[in-house]
Parts: C-alpha cells; structure tokens; sequence
C-alpha cells in the first residue's frame, strides 16, 4: 500500500508500507526501509560524540538524522533533493520523519547537496553524504559529482579541525577509497554488515578527516 507517490524533476518518489513496514521507493528502486537501519545509524555515529553541527546529505526515512538528535546534536542540516519527501515530513506522514521535521534542531533544506556544500558556511563537526548508493550503483547518474575529487575536498574544507567526511556507500569502493586517501590525511572503512531477506552483505562507510594541503 502506497503512503505516498509524487513525481518529481528526477523521478517518482514514494513511500511504500508493507506488512508494517515502511519502505521509501527512488524511481522504482527500493532505497531503504523501516525494518534494518542499522547502516543509518551506524553512519550517525560515525560523526562522533557529541555530534555538534552535522551536515547531512539525505533526509530518506530520517532514521540518521533521528539518531544525531538523540545523541545530543548541536543542529542537524538534512538537505534532501526531492521535495515532496521534505513535505511529507513537515506533514508527519510517518512517525519517525515527522519527529525530526518537529525537532527545532532540524534544518530540513530542499536542494541538491552538491549545490548546497558548495554555498555552504564552514564550521561543521561532521558532514554525512547519503544521497546515493555510492558511485558503483547510482540511482540518479547525476550524483556521480557527489563522489568527485572537487566536491569531497569542498567537504573536507568546510570542517572544523577535528570534523569528519563520511560517506555510505551500498558497497566497498575501491575508487572512492583511493580518491579520498588522496585527499585527507585520514580515511578509515567501516564495515557494517546486515541481513535482509535471509541474504547477508555489508555496506560501507568511509569516514574522512583532515584535508591535505598542496
């Protein structure tokens, strides 16, 4: 049973629930679910403790977001590409995104994140980029700048001295690896592993730190 489904510039979007379950649907590709989060929220606390000012690239089902709140954060920038998600969390459409759109700590921001860390202010604790599957499997093919040199050093830059970059990835990228080793001084894998349906693999989160110079 269908939530919610709207159209937008880059694609359906919707909100799917299924015996309990809520699932958020990206052009016809499941994004992710209610029911195994732990990867999200490994990724929250990859930003250290407390979390400070995250920057977090990707509101899906606010489970990340939830998670940095919990944990104390100082203020927590969701930038989300598609609207109608933003809206559905404003209009409390599931529990859990309605919390963080009524928490004053949440700054919900409709644009493309690549356009929103380019504009934005340093100063961030923790930048947390989970806007795609990661540049091996891409939903939307212009998100492949999300994972480019000039865009992650923009990340590194804008962190405070002990800040974090981290990015979840479906899968471990030896490209993204090597790109982000080039960059920081810092780079650590983070394996987390998941079952889903009797199937088990692991995402990964590659957290950053320390922008090279020269």
């Amino acid at each position: 049973m269908f939530i919610a489904r709207a159209d937008t510039p880059h694609g359906e979007i919707a909100l799917r629930q299924r015996a309990g379950v809520t699932e958020l649907v990206v052009n016809g590709v499941f994004a992710m679910d209610s029911a195994e989060v732990t990867s999200e929220l490994a990724l929250a606390d990859a930003a250290g403790r407390p979390p400070g000012r995250v920057l977090v690239g990707g509101l899906g089902l606010g489970y990340t977001a939830a998670r940095l709140l919990d944990a104390g954060a100082e203020l927590v920038r969701i930038v989300e590409l598609a609207e109608p998600l933003v809206a559905w969390a404003r209009a409390g459409l599931t529990e859990q995104l309605g919390r963080v759109a009524s928490d004053p700590r949440a700054d919900l921001l409709v644009a493309d994140i690549a356009d929103a860390i380019r504009d934005a202010e340093p100063g961030w604790d923790a930048i947390l980029l989970d806007v795609d599957n990661g540049p091996s499997f891409l939903i939307h093919d212009h998100n492949a700048r999300v994972y480019s040199s000039g865009l992650l050093t923009r990340c590194l830059s804008l962190l405070n001295p002990t800040g974090c970059l981290v990015v979840w990835c479906e899968a471990a990228s030896p490209d993204l690896e090597t790109t982000l080793r080039r960059l920081a001084r810092e780079v650590e894998l983070i394996t987390v592993g998941v079952t889903r349906e009797g199937r088990s693999f692991d995402y990964a989160l590659y957290r950053a730190s320390g922008l090279r110079k020269g």
